[in-house]
């Protein structure tokens, strides 16, 4: 089992990276991996493989809502977080795809960067570039 969820984690770990600025990177002082944007966060996810490992993402309110509808226990109100902008979801579950996560992390990641300065877009659009 754990092996499985350790798969996941790298997949997502490297999933948040491919994207543009973006630093994925395990977080010392808050012992968790750290998915930032120009030092603005857009995920969490836990370090190590267990059952109780988990991924915090940010969405708008009324999808969070329906996204813990439709997969009671596996996606709960955000831990550690604000709770209407953002959902954890257990990685040991297997009700949501690996891909789903991925689509989950690009909406999360879009939503911060909407709200980067036109500075900040430029430097991310600059970091596309290279």
């Amino acid at each position: 089992m754990n092996h499985q969820i350790q798969q996941r984690i790298d997949r997502l770990q490297s999933y948040g990276q491919s994207l543009a600025g973006a630093n994925v990177a395990y977080r010392e002082d808050w012992g968790t991996i750290y998915f930032g944007l120009i030092g603005k966060q857009f995920g969490m996810m836990s370090p190590e493989a267990t059952d109780d490992a988990i991924i915090t993402l940010k969405n708008k309110p009324e999808v969070n809502e329906e996204l813990r509808e439709q997969y009671p226990g596996t996606i709960i109100p955000g831990y550690y977080a604000n709770k209407a902008h953002w959902n954890s979801i257990r990685l040991a579950a297997d009700e949501v795809t690996d891909e789903q996560i991925e689509q989950l992390i690009l909406t999360s990641y879009e939503l911060v960067y909407q709200k980067l300065t036109k500075k900040q877009k430029e430097e991310v659009a600059a970091l596309k570039k290279m």
